[in-house]
């Protein structure tokens, strides 16, 4: 976090009250997460905060490459510190766990799409869907990979 405050202050930006409670909620946060989440206070974490100001903040760590969103699933953008480096994603469409993968383990995928259909594949903005192990098990298989 120290160095994202050094590199806002670098680019001529000021380190607001706000701005600042932006920055520790998206570090704190163990997984992405939406402005709507870190403006509530992560579930008690932090102090509740005005949704624009974290919105804008967002848009700023992202155009100043400090944060990066994706989409997981059918719900609003998330937003983590691009300093964790690139992530891959998985998205269970039953209960909605989301599981980060580092994009290595999943060359071997992006290589048999692209011989099979030309696509250039990537995983980090939008996930892979499906199931989780534990819901794939309660759905014993039920129209998954057939």
């Amino acid at each position: 976090m120290r160095a994202a405050i050094a590199e806002l202050r670098r680019s001529g930006h000021r380190i607001s009250a706000p701005r600042r409670q932006v920055l520790e909620a998206l570090y704190a946060a163990s997984a992405p997460v939406s402005a709507d989440e870190i403006a509530g206070g992560l579930d008690g974490r932090f102090s509740s905060s005005d949704p624009a100001s974290v919105y804008r903040t967002l848009e700023l760590l992202e155009r100043t490459g400090l944060a990066r969103h994706v989409h997981l699933g059918h719900g609003p953008g998330r937003y983590a510190p691009a300093s964790v480096g690139e992530r891959d994603y998985f998205v269970c469409e039953r209960c909605e766990q989301v599981r980060a993968a580092d994009p290595r383990a999943l060359e071997p995928v992006r290589e048999a799409i692209a011989r099979a259909f030309g696509w250039r594949v990537r995983f980090n903005h939008f996930p892979i869907a499906g199931l989780c192990p534990r819901c794939a098990e309660e759905a014993d298989g039920a129209g998954y990979g057939s």
